[in-house]
């Protein structure tokens, strides 16, 4: 965003973008005069609307985006773009990888992943990636290394030792997810889940064109509210509370008290994050051990008494 922007441009950002690209572009770029609009993920009416012609440099999006998965259709975003002149289309793949998705195969003109999660694969690196066409990954390039940030030898090393295994990783927590998500949609103590995996969710016919596989994260609402959830993420034995996603150990985390802990109540649900959420991130552990736990987990979340 520091190269592909200046003083007196737009970028166009989906509502539910990771919260920290949120952050920085409401609280740092508009330092720069750079001004911003939100749009609601899959509304490309309303993207092409936000469009300011000759003003709009950047569309950025998230696909799958944290934590409701919803999957963008970037046919339609790049048809967009392709509407006007001297837009570029941005999207952040990580939860989704490069075995399940190829943002550029699709249109974008960068994709950037965040190789301390499913890349590297094993909770030890801090990296990030970035692709795209050769011009714009030039001048990013050229930008990197006046800013300082690059990868240390070591932590390269293991970020290509996580590769080596990333198709099988994939694709075994594509159908661990799958399982899950199937199962907690049967159960009682779950008021809703969400997974692209599932005809229940509102961009599965996307996440079923442009996607080979649907991931390793669900996110899901328990009945009850904060202290029910919290209950039910102390009680996992096989997950570990951990606010990361895409290494071989399941992890658990929610995000009322990890991500959004600053917030009240009210103040989480007006941006969507409710108090009984829950982002489950699968590891490579046998399926049936990891719905075991869960099963035992919502057991002693029920069993306790509820909040007033």
């Amino acid at each position: 965003m520091f190269e592909l922007l200046k003083g007196g441009d737009h970028v166009i950002l989906t509502s539910d973008c990771y919260r920290r690209t949120r952050q920085f572009v409401r609280a740092f770029l508009s330092r720069f005069g750079v001004e911003h609009t939100l749009v609601e993920p899959g509304d490309a009416t309303a993207l092409a609307a936000a469009v300011q012609p000759g003003k709009t440099r950047l569309i950025v999006s998230e696909s799958p985006t944290n934590p409701y998965l919803r999957v963008a259709d970037l046919r339609a975003l790049a048809e967009v773009r392709d509407r006007f002149r001297g837009i570029n289309l941005l999207i952040d793949s990580t939860f989704a990888t490069p075995m399940n998705q190829r943002a550029l195969e699709w249109g974008a003109d960068l994709s950037i992943q965040s190789c301390t999660k499913y890349l590297a694969g094993h909770n030890d690196v801090l990296a990030g990636a970035i692709s795209g066409r050769a011009p714009l990954i030039a001048a990013i390039r050229d930008l990197r290394g006046v800013l300082g940030g690059n990868l240390d030898p070591h932590a390269a090393y293991l970020l290509l030792r996580g590769l080596k295994t990333l198709s099988l990783r994939v694709e075994r927590q594509n159908g661990t997810a799958q399982e899950v998500a199937q199962w907690l949609e049967s159960q009682r103590g779950v008021r809703r889940v969400f997974y692209p995996g599932l005809p229940s969710h509102p961009d599965h016919a996307v996440a079923r064109e442009q996607m080979k596989g649907f991931g390793g994260v669900v996110s899901f609402l328990l009945e009850g509210g904060l202290r029910e959830a919290s209950r039910f993420v102390d009680a996992c034995k096989l997950a570990t509370i951990a606010p990361s996603l895409g290494a071989v150990e399941t992890l658990i985390e929610q995000p009322a008290l990890m991500s959004y802990y600053e917030l009240t109540t009210p103040e989480r649900e007006a941006i969507g994050i409710y108090d009984s959420l829950v982002r489950l991130s699968v590891g490579i552990e046998d399926a049936g051990d990891l719905i075991a736990d869960l099963a035992q987990a919502l057991d002693a979340a029920s069993a306790a008494p509820r909040a007033g």
